[in-house]
C-alpha cells in the first residue's frame, strides 16, 4: 500500500505558504526601486494589470497542475505528456529543467540569507547602530561579508535553519512555520509603517508613491519591468507552486487562493514600499540604488539617522530574515520533494542530503551571488514557467485543464480562462525568457 503523501492541513495553510513563497527578496529591495524610479502611481498602474493576469491564469494554473498530478514538475510534466499522447518519459526530464532551476535559486538565496542573518544579528546587537553614517564602514562592512568567505558561518545557520523547518514536513514544517513567520511580518512591517510616516519629511515619499505621470505610460520599457516584477513576485516558475499545489487537498478552490496570495503578496509589496521610500524620503536620501545595496548600505545609513533607528533597525531585518526564510524553505522544497517522489528517500534524509548540497555549494559562490542569481533569475526560472505553461495548457489540452482548475469549485472557470491563459499568458512568459536575456533581467 502506497504511504499517504504529506500536504497542507487546509487553505489557511497552503494559502500562508504560498504567501510566504511569494514574498522575498523581490518585494524588499526591487519593488521600492522600481516605484520611486519609475514614478509612484506611474509604475502601479502597469504592475496592478500584470499581477490580476498572471494571478488569474499562471499562478492557477500551477496550483491546479500540482494538485491534480500530485507531483512536482517532474511527476506533472510527466502526466501532462502522457496526457497529450506523447512520451511520458521526456516530459519527466523537462520536468528537471525547474527542479534544478528552484535549486540553484535556492544555493544563491542562502547566500543572500546568510547576510540577513549576519545583518539582524548586527542590528540586534547594536553593532549596526555604532557604525553611524559613515558611508565607508557600511559599504566596506558589506563588502567584507559578501566577498569569498566573507559569510561563512551565517551561510551555514541559514541552511540548517531552512532544513530544520523542513525535517518536520509539510503541514509539521512549512506550514506550521509560515502561519507563525507571515502573520507576524505583516503586523510588524504595518508597526514600521506607522512609525516610519511619524517622521519629519516622511509624507513626501508618501506623496511620491501617488504620483502619476501619464506620459509614462507610454514608455514600452516601464509595461516590461513592470511585468517582469509582478512575474517573478508571484513566485511563478513552473516549481514552487506546483510543488505546493501537489499538497493541496481536493476540495479547495484554488482560482480563490490564487486570488488571495495575489492579493497578500502586492500588500507586502507596497508595504514595504511605504516604509522603504518614506524612510529614505525622511532621511534626506536618494532611491537611486536597489538591489543589495539598498537593503545592506543605503537604508542602514537612514537608519543610523533616525530616532530609535537601532529598534526600527531590529524589527525590519527580523522582517527580511522570515520574508526570506519563507521563501527558501519553498526553493528547497523542490528538490527534497523530487529526492521523495523520484527516488523513495524519505524526508528526513532527502532534507539533509539537499541542504549540504545547497549549503556547501552556497559557500563557493558566495563572492560571485549576483552573476549567479542573474544567470538564473534570467534564464532558468523564466523557462521554468514557460515549460510549465506549455505542458498544461498546450499540451495536456483544455478537458485535462478544466477537470484540474475545477476540483473544490461549484462551477468551472468562465470560457475566457483556457483561452487567455494558453495564448496570452504563455506569450507573456516568453516575453519575459526573451525581454529578460535582452535586458539583462528584469525581475
Amino acid at each position: 500500500m502506497q504511504k499517504k503523501r504529506d500536504g497542507f492541513t487546509g487553505s489557511a495553510g497552503f494559502i500562508l505558504a504560498c504567501i510566504g513563497s511569494a514574498v522575498g527578496m523581490g518585494n524588499i529591495w526591487r519593488f521600492p526601486t522600481l516605484v520611486s524610479g519609475w514614478g509612484g502611481m506611474t509604475f502601479l498602474i502597469p504592475y496592478f494589470i500584470f499581477v490580476a493576469l498572471i494571478a488569474s491564469t499562471g499562478v492557477i494554473g500551477e496550483m491546479a497542475l500540482g494538485r491534480h498530478t500530485g507531483g512536482g514538475p517532474v511527476t506533472a510534466f510527466s502526466a501532462c505528456m502522457k496526457e497529450g499522447g506523447r512520451n511520458a518519459s521526456l516530459g519527466s526530464a523537462i520536468g528537471m529543467i525547474p527542479v534544478v532551476g528552484s535549486l540553484a535559486l535556492a544555493i544563491g538565496y542562502t547566500c543572500v540569507m546568510g547576510w540577513i542573518f549576519r545583518y539582524a544579528f548586527m542590528a540586534i546587537s547594536g553593532q549596526m547602530t555604532a557604525m553611524g553614517q559613515d558611508m565607508d564602514l557600511i559599504g566596506g562592512t558589506f563588502a567584507r561579508a559578501a566577498s569569498a568567505g566573507g559569510s561563512t558561518f551565517w551561510i551555514v545557520l541559514a541552511a540548517a535553519s531552512s532544513c530544520l523547518i523542513m525535517v518536520f514536513g509539510v503541514a509539521g514544517g512549512i506550514e506550521k512555520a509560515n502561519r507563525i513567520m507571515m502573520p507576524v511580518l505583516f503586523f510588524l512591517f504595518a508597526g514600521l509603517g506607522i512609525y516610519v510616516f511619524t517622521l519629519p519629511g516622511a509624507s513626501g515619499g508618501l506623496r511620491y508613491i501617488l504620483t502619476l505621470d501619464p506620459s509614462g505610460l507610454k514608455n514600452p520599457r516601464l509595461w516590461v519591468y513592470a511585468f517582469g516584477q509582478a512575474f517573478f513576485s508571484l513566485s511563478v516558475a513552473g516549481n514552487g507552486t506546483v510543488i505546493y499545489g501537489s499538497y493541496l487537498p481536493k476540495d479547495e478552490d484554488i482560482p480563490k487562493s490564487a486570488a488571495v496570495v495575489a492579493f497578500f503578496d502586492t500588500l507586502a509589496a507596497l508595504m514595504a514600499a511605504c516604509v522603504i521610500i518614506p524612510a529614505m524620503a525622511a532621511g534626506g536620501a536618494e532611491l537611486s540604488s536597489g538591489g543589495p545595496g539598498l537593503m545592506f548600505i543605503y537604508l542602514v545609513r537612514v537608519m543610523n539617522g533616525m530616532p530609535g533607528g537601532r529598534i526600527l533597525e531590529i524589527v525590519f531585518y527580523v522582517c527580511i530574515l522570515f520574508a526570506g526564510l519563507s521563501s527558501i524553505i519553498n526553493m528547497y522544497e523542490v528538490a527534497v520533494a523530487n529526492l521523495q517522489d523520484s527516488f523513495g528517500v524519505t524526508r528526513v534524509p532527502a532534507s539533509v542530503i539537499v541542504h549540504v548540497f545547497g549549503g556547501l555549494s552556497a559557500l563557493f559562490i558566495q563572492a560571485i551571488v549576483s552573476q549567479w542569481m542573474d544567470i538564473v533569475s534570467i534564464y532558468i526560472c523564466p523557462m521554468g514557467a514557460l515549460l510549465a505553461g506549455i505542458m498544461f495548457f498546450w499540451v495536456a489540452g483544455r478537458d485535462f485543464v478544466y477537470a484540474a482548475v475545477s476540483e473544490g469549485r461549484k462551477k468551472a472557470p468562465g470560457p475566457w480562462f483556457y483561452p487567455l491563459s494558453k495564448y496570452v499568458y504563455c506569450a507573456a512568459a516568453l516575453t519575459a525568457l526573451i525581454a529578460g536575456a535582452l535586458m539583462g533581467g528584469i525581475g
